[in-house]
């Protein structure tokens, strides 16, 4: 039944999107118009408190509890499991807005600050280390947790629902239905916005590298040639095809991200990251709650609340995903390694990219700022452009843009089949090629019809009743957590107690026996 449901929805918003795509985008843009406005305040304290959550298990008596049984040792390496989160949760989108978003900023910066200014450039920064910061991870993180903690300790399907049916309450189970549907439809609009994203960047690159021109049919081809090569991977399963493209796109990532701080203004890039994380650290709430409802600016709800919307509408697909990969580790592991390490991850790549790009663009004159006004897809290029091997690094961005377009296509269809199988860790080659055709279907009608903006905007759209969603899988997943931790130290009692009794009366034994002469 949620396949059928969510499929026709999908199917009535691609024929919408052919037929009338001004319309699609109309409607769609009025609707986060209205969202964004009405419901800002609802998105910022709800992201907040997921990183309140987040560490509060991490770091709190309920941290040792384990994802399945207590002798059971992770699937995948450290290494390994860090690689694939990293790429299905926002690889494609740090090397996309890498150098975009400090630009952008810094030519159109918060409230409170004059364009390309220092002050513009330093607040372009702490915004970025924000945006892709502890919250994302935070959500993904919480979302995921409560997936693996039903699934692997009380043995329950991989679906989003486990959580809200667990809830004491007479409705909480019939919710199962339209949670999976609501998860479902945000999995396949998110994931063909990111096919048309990439699509774009790619294209972008190719242009750089082979002059192969920027166009709407390049765009579809490589959606088309990206589609094939993740289906390829999809088929081969998680042991294989997910990890090793993860582990070598994260090989390319550092190596890219090395290069350019080698070659880069090595000292500028250091101090970009040590002031940026010290000015993090100390707007760190005020950013995290901060609206400007004394003047009419629409900079936080075109940024902040848009992002957060975004993190929320990818949080099935990724949490899914996250939580099929994690089984064997402790809470505190799970939540430091899918909070904090990427975090930081993240934090070093937007000071390389992004620390470099405004310190061209303002002790070098590189017009990177009018480059983003054209087309932001072209930002990364344009710096590579002026900067030694310029070409080479464009290369390997386009080859990493791929790779990570293939393990996030790969992810998406395997996380689509376990949702519209009741849950099924391993759903049939043929269920992945069947939802990997059907996304890269979307992207490409959408692309033709000029719509992959209102897709994107659909995709936030359907965030505003997952995030009621994941406030029940909060309450879910604190009272299982609490009945599990309750239940292991019973066990614990009793284990002790049965010792001691039997030590006892080895003791009681010992002292009957008569003394040996």
């Amino acid at each position: 039944m949620q396949l059928i449901i969510s499929a026709g929805v999908i199917l009535l918003v691609v024929i919408w999107g052919i037929i009338a795509p001004e319309s699609l985008g109309g409607i769609f843009d009025e609707l986060l118009g209205f969202i964004t406005v009405t419901f800002g305040w609802l998105y910022l304290w709800i992201v907040l408190g997921l990183v309140v959550v987040a560490g509060l298990l991490a770091f709190s008596r309920y941290g040792d509890l384990k994802l399945g049984a207590e002798d059971e040792e992770p699937e995948f390496s450290l290494h390994s499991w860090f690689a694939m989160l990293f790429a299905a949760g926002m690889g494609i989108g740090l090397v996309f807005w890498g150098v975009a978003e400090p630009i952008s900023h810094f030519g159109s910066p918060p409230p409170g600050f004059i364009a390309e200014t220092p002050g513009a450039a330093s607040a372009a920064m702490r915004y970025s280390f924000f945006h892709w910061g502890l919250h994302p991870w935070a959500v993904y993180s919480v979302v995921a947790l409560a997936i693996a903690f039903f699934c692997f300790r009380r043995d329950k399907p991989a679906l989003v629902s486990v959580a809200t049916s667990s809830l004491p309450w007479r409705w909480a189970p019939h919710l199962g239905l339209a949670v999976n549907v609501l998860a479902i439809i945000a999995t396949a609009f998110g994931v063909a916005a990111s096919l048309g994203i990439g699509a774009l960047q790619i294209n972008s690159g190719l242009h750089y590298v082979l002059g192969v021109p920027i166009s709407t049919t390049a765009q579809v081809l490589i959606i088309v040639i990206t589609t094939i090569l993740f289906l390829t991977s999809a088929v081969t399963g998680v042991t294989r095809g997910i990890k090793w493209l993860s582990n070598i796109n994260l090989i390319l990532a550092f190596v890219l991200m090395v290069t350019v701080f080698l070659i880069g203004p090595t000292v500028s890039v250091i101090d970009t990251f040590t002031t940026t994380l010290g000015s993090y650290a100390s707007e760190f709430v005020r950013m995290s709650l901060r609206t400007t409802p004394f003047m009419d600016d629409s900079w936080i709800g075109s940024w902040t609340i848009f992002y957060w919307a975004w993190w929320i509408a990818w949080s099935p697909f990724v949490g899914l995903f996250i939580a099929r990969v994690s089984r064997g580790r402790t809470i505190r592991e799970f939540v430091l390694g899918t909070v904090l390490a990427p975090t930081f991850a993240g934090f070093l790549w937007f000071s390389v990219f992004g620390g470099t790009a405004l310190h061209m663009q303002i002790w070098d004159a590189v017009p990177l700022a009018e480059a983003v006004k054209a087309d932001v897809s072209t930002a990364l290029f344009v710096m590579f452009d002026a900067m030694p091997l310029g070409t080479l690094m464009s290369a390997v961005a386009t080859v990493l843009v791929l790779v990570f377009f293939v393990t996030s296509g790969d992810s998406a269809t395997l996380v689509l089949g376990m949702m519209s199988t009741g849950g099924e860790p391993n759903p049939h080659a043929r269920v992945k090629i069947i939802w990997g055709v059907l996304v890269a279907g979307i992207a490409i009608s959408l692309l033709l019809a000029g719509g992959i903006q209102a897709v994107q905007t659909a995709t936030i759209v359907f965030a505003l009743p997952f995030t009621l969603v994941i406030v029940l899988m909060v309450v879910a997943l604190w009272r299982a957590v609490k009945q599990d931790y309750r239940e292991e130290r019973r066990r614990e009692r009793e284990l002790r107690r049965r010792l001691r009794y039997w030590a006892d009366r080895e003791d009681a034994q010992h002292a009957s026996e008569p003394p040996s002469s």
